[in-house]
């Protein structure tokens, strides 16, 4: 068995979602109710403030993730098919890889987004923030993805950092796919490859395969 798993926004979906916007609301949402966060000199991101309101202020965890949702939903309006996307679904699963969706967002959004876009029957696996006890990049949503496909030859395939810093922590490769190289660099992703076509990955997990270094037996 040969598992790759996907990134949703930006990787498989193109979405308007603006995480930076949306961990602003919920700092301001989060200090209104519990008082200033700590300062320093760059935002804090969603993951780290669900983190401390968790530790801080776990009565306004609920408040926190309703503003999330709400972003979600207005982006998941305006989103589209990522180029390359359905091929590279299928095209996976012709090269004999089994398929996952490893995302931070929730399953509500999620769920409808695979299936306007018609890539919900191409996936053998979705997990997201609902199935998670911590956000990527923490490595907790591979838990979920090996407790279902057990120890094999496995890649993650996205466009950020936050999924590379996650593929590292749970000791997979990451694919990276037109990602920042600044971004990477600064938070020392290494990618195996770097594809700026998302329709060239099963040609690539082939490739892989066959070298030895994603296995030999489908």
């Amino acid at each position: 068995m040969r598992l790759c798993v996907f990134d949703l926004d930006h990787t498989l979906v193109r979405s308007p979602l603006d995480l930076a916007a949306m961990a602003l609301d919920m700092r301001g949402a989060l200090e209104t109710g519990h008082g200033p966060l700590p300062a320093r000199p760059e935002r804090y991101r969603v993951g780290e403030l669900i983190t401390y309101c968790r530790r801080q202020a776990p009565a306004l965890e609920a408040a926190l993730w309703t503003i999330a949702l709400d972003h979600e939903r207005r982006a998941l309006a305006e989103a589209a098919l990522e180029p390359g996307a359905a091929q590279a679904l299928t095209g996976a699963r012709a090269a004999g890889w089994h398929t996952a969706l490893w995302t931070n967002n929730a399953r509500e959004i999620t769920l409808t987004a695979l299936e306007r876009f018609g890539l919900l029957s191409h996936l053998d696996l979705v997990v997201t923030r609902d199935d998670m006890s911590a956000l990527k990049p923490d490595p907790d949503g591979w838990r979920v993805i090996a407790a279902r496909f057990g120890a094999c030859p496995a890649v993650v395939v996205g466009d950020s950092w936050v999924d590379g810093l996650a593929a590292a922590a749970a000791g997979v490769p990451f694919v990276a796919y037109r990602s920042n190289p600044a971004d990477l660099a600064r938070w020392r992703v290494t990618p195996l490859v770097a594809l700026t076509d998302l329709a060239a990955l099963p040609a690539w997990l082939i490739t892989y395969g066959l070298d030895g270094n994603g296995g030999a037996t489908p």
